[in-house]
């Protein structure tokens, strides 16, 4: 279900699909991802609020894709051997994550 939330770092509301609730101490926190900008943020329960019908009719900025056929590499390191190799990973680690959105930007 697509609602509204406010982002403090955006200083703005935004159309947001909610992904996870979960208590703190004093309030809920709402993970969320945010479908004009692509990104995920936590906002407290108090920020969120039903999107009007108007609000929903203007296209999405943003959408999820993935690239074809792009397999994650890591940097494997041996200091036995004094080398260093490029090699399939499993998973995309941070660094190579960070890399690919500045390269975006």
């Amino acid at each position: 279900q697509i609602c509204v939330v406010f982002s403090e770092e955006l200083k703005c509301w935004c159309r947001a699909v909610i992904k996870s609730i979960m208590y703190c101490t004093d309030h809920y926190k709402t993970e969320c991802f945010l479908v004009d900008y692509a990104k995920y943020i936590f906002v407290k329960s108090k920020d969120i609020r039903v999107a009007l019908e108007a609000f929903m009719q203007i296209p999405y900025r943003a959408k999820k894709c993935r690239l074809y056929r792009t397999k994650p590499v890591t940097l494997r390191i041996d200091f036995c051997e004094d080398t260093a190799k490029i090699v399939p990973a499993n998973r995309w680690d941070s660094a190579a994550t960070h890399y690919f959105q500045n390269l975006l930007k």
